[in-house]
């Protein structure tokens, strides 16, 4: 299948990183979020990581105008996703809201058009069971920060067809992206092995093994990780991370039950960055 539009829908942290790679890549590209001031917000994210990569010499300014002038935004699913070929969601990890908008995407969008979620660890037939879509359903695991990490999972459900999977691929790779194709499972590749990281790394942090910092120091420089588990979470957010490990839990079995600090540190409101305090406090 030829793409030549794309619509993101929510336009969060994830949203916003995966328009500026789909802008960067060549494509139309239409960033949707019901939420005037977040769509805002993303829009002059997006324009300022172009402008900040022609500073550094990794964007070409050409290519940045070009890429700009392909971005547009709206507060309207409806109009976003009409005439799109591949609808990506980048909404919350909740599996009642997915399910509603694939429903939607089902209803309004055009009947060739590819159906995509950017979860990191639900299950993808779990809210694309749309008989006259499913062979279109897909995952499309994008990493944060969408513009600086090269992997996209690709997800397909037993009835994910082999076009729609080749698609997604190319449409990643013209993003700058390396593909790992993954038979649906819950939390795939990625999903599954950090948390179980990010959950040790908690455990040993609650005995008083070690400090944060040396936990994730000896990840960086033993194991050659480029962050530590700690610095990861709370770049991703504990909140984020502790609704994968909850899920995993119910599917996977005992090994995924999240450990009762980074519980804590949740209801404490310790989220990470966007908080100002997760595991390390960013608020000086």
């Amino acid at each position: 299948m030829d793409v030549k539009t794309i619509a993101v829908i929510g336009a969060g942290t994830m949203g916003r990183g995966i328009a500026y790679a789909a802008a960067l890549g060549g494509y139309k590209t239409i960033l949707e979020d019901i939420s005037d001031p977040v769509v805002a917000k993303a829009a002059a994210w997006i324009r300022q990581s172009f402008d900040e990569g022609v500073r550094r010499g990794k964007v070409d300014a050409a290519v940045r105008d070009a890429a700009l002038a392909l971005l547009s935004t709206s507060s309207s699913v409806a109009e976003a996703i009409r005439g799109a070929d591949l609808l990506i969601e980048a909404v919350p990890e909740e599996l009642e809201m997915k399910r509603e908008l694939f429903t939607v995407f089902d209803n309004l969008a055009k009947s060739s058009a590819i159906f995509a979620s950017n979860t990191s660890s639900l299950s993808i037939s779990a809210f694309t069971g749309i008989p006259s879509a499913r062979d279109r359903c897909i995952g499309m695991h994008f990493f944060n920060p969408v513009p600086k990490m090269q992997l996209v999972e690709i997800v397909r459900t037993p009835h994910t067809s082999d076009e729609t999977v080749a698609t997604c691929c190319e449409v990643a790779q013209r993003m700058g992206k390396e593909t790992v194709v993954v038979s649906e499972a819950p939390g795939f590749i990625t999903s599954r092995l950090n948390a179980l990281i990010g959950n040790e790394a908690f455990a040993m942090l609650e005995a008083g093994i070690a400090s944060a910092t040396d936990i994730d120091k000896a990840v960086k420089l033993g194991l050659n990780h480029p962050m530590g588990p700690f610095e990861m979470v709370d770049l991703v957010g504990l909140d984020v991370r502790l609704k994968i490990l909850e899920y995993l839990h119910s599917t996977l079995g005992e090994k995924y039950r999240p450990n009762p600090l980074l519980c804590k540190f949740v209801e404490d409101g310790r989220l990470g960055r966007k908080s100002g305090r997760g595991v390390y406090d960013y608020s000086t």
